[in-house]
């Protein structure tokens, strides 16, 4: 298990990763006037993939899961897609991508990148990392729970953005 949590830590720290891209992206469309919507639900997210990491090494921990390569080596190729799918999204929408919804007034709508084929590519990339890592390790009580709950999140941030992307930018 120890390549496991080696597995875990790196996407933590790819996650941090994140975090700084968002805060420089966030100055960035600020001062462009940009506005931030659906900031109730954004602290839920954030507690969401905390837990997600959190999980992920305790249940193959604490109920001694086995990793099952017929399982396992498919579902870590996912994630890995999964994260190049991320990347993909981040680097093509610049410093308009955020994990936070903040629209600037009159940008028009990114149409390149994985943008051309799906409009959310990015929750793609969450729905599908959130099923496959924890079932690299055979956690699937993790890997049920919190893709029942980024359902539920995911539907209240699409509304979300959809809305404020509607209501801010040009057609």
């Amino acid at each position: 298990m120890p390549w496991y949590v080696l597995l875990v830590l790196a996407v933590a720290a790819e996650r941090f990763a994140e975090l700084v891209v968002a805060r420089r992206n966030a100055a960035w469309t600020f001062a462009r006037a940009g506005v931030e919507h659906g900031r109730g639900h954004y602290p839920v997210m954030v507690a969401l993939h905390a837990g997600l990491l959190a999980c992920c090494l305790l249940e193959p921990a604490l109920a001694d899961r086995p990793f099952l390569p017929a399982l396992g080596w498919p579902m870590l190729a996912l994630a890995v897609l999964a994260q190049a799918l991320r990347w993909w999204c981040i680097t093509t929408l610049g410093p308009y991508w955020n994990t936070r919804v903040i629209v600037v007034p009159g940008a028009r709508l990114v149409g390149a990148g994985p943008y051309r084929f799906l409009r959310h590519p990015n929750y793609l990339a969450v729905v599908v990392e959130i099923a496959a890592l924890p079932l690299v390790h055979t956690a699937w009580l993790t890997a049920a729970a919190f893709t029942v709950a980024n359902a539920i999140l995911l539907t209240v941030r699409i509304r979300c953005e959809n809305a404020a992307l509607t209501h801010a930018v040009p057609a």
